[in-house]
């Protein structure tokens, strides 16, 4: 197959999602409270489909079990990665999330979850809390139950462009007028450490997960810096972000034309910004901003034409 698969996102409503999702990215959408968009996604809590072509309707994870030859040589049992959209209207729960071993024995064999977050737009002096303050599991512990939250956390403020990487164990949250891209292990598996004593519609407050986040966190933080580069190329420029175990992750920038070869066992796409063209030998296929595509394994040499932002990932 020699052409890119165009897929549906999914949408997640949340306490402290938004309207950007609407209004940025322009989907069709009728919640007011829309946290999440789960652009390609084969996680059984939210599936992304085929939006065309001769397999229109199939499910991401249909495609994985069904036709693995899409995926080059790739092995296990469900598809690794998952991409998302976040619009953090509010502040997020502060969070950490397990590895692999601790998922796996404890979360009936989920994936662990390391993930990495682009910052599409935010509001001015906008923050993210990454990482904590405390030296032992035993000031950690002290710090949570005395409620000493602006001592124990240590927040960052963020423009737009800055990336990050949030390996398991890291705690993190989303502030407030964030919106962000994320690559991650494809898990749905979160442990809530605080979250500002907030209420539901029903004026019940979420559960916390404090013995699971003790177990989990790595302490003292490990702050992995990122040092991101940028090539020029006919046309634009690719900028790397990360190379890691789980998933390397790109921005690419077209002016006008760009010649690519795909000879990984897939490529995620996400448009960002812009419109274009991707032609291949089979055809020529537009995308917009807000266009989510899988390049599969076999495409070969292909085009991109026009002027956009992507943010492009694989494992």
């Amino acid at each position: 197959m020699k052409q890119p698969i165009f897929l549906l996102p999914v949408f997640q409503e949340r306490i402290w999602g938004g309207e950007k999702l609407k209004t940025e990215f322009h989907y069709d959408i009728e919640s007011n409270l829309t946290g999440e968009c789960w652009a390609v996604s084969a996680h059984p809590n939210g599936q992304s489909t085929v939006s065309d072509g001769p397999i229109k309707g199939k499910t991401l994870e249909r495609l994985w079990s069904e036709n693995r030859e899409l995926f080059g040589s790739l092995e296990g049992e469900v598809f690794p990665l998952l991409t998302k959209i976040l619009d953090a209207n509010n502040d997020l729960s502060v969070q950490v999330h397990p590895n692999d071993e601790y998922a796996n024995k404890n979360e009936n064999g989920e994936l662990g979850k390391t993930e990495c977050w682009y910052v599409i737009n935010c509001e001015e002096n906008a923050e993210i809390i990454f990482g904590h303050n405390a030296i032992s599991t035993e000031q950690f512990v002290e710090m949570i139950n005395n409620n000493e939250w602006n001592d124990l956390l240590h927040r960052i403020k963020v423009k737009p462009g800055d990336f990050f990487y949030v390996p398991s164990g890291t705690i993190h949250a989303l502030c407030s007028g964030v919106l962000i891209l994320e690559t991650q292990q494809s898990s749905d598996t979160t442990y809530r450490v605080y979250d500002y004593d907030r209420v539901d519609q029903q004026g019940n407050k979420r559960d916390l997960h404090i013995k699971k986040s003790i177990d989990v966190t790595t302490i003292p933080h490990r702050n992995i810096s990122v040092k991101p580069i940028t090539e020029e190329m006919t046309g634009g420029t690719i900028t790397t972000f990360i190379q890691s175990e789980y998933f390397s992750v790109y921005k690419w920038d077209i002016k006008t034309a760009a010649t690519f070869t795909q000879d990984k066992p897939f490529l995620i796409g996400s448009v960002i910004s812009g419109t274009g063209e991707i032609v291949t030998d089979e055809g020529s296929y537009s995308f917009e901003k807000g266009s989510h595509f899988i390049l599969p394994s076999g495409l070969g040499e292909f085009h991109i034409e026009g002027s956009a932002e992507m943010i492009i990932s694989h494992p």
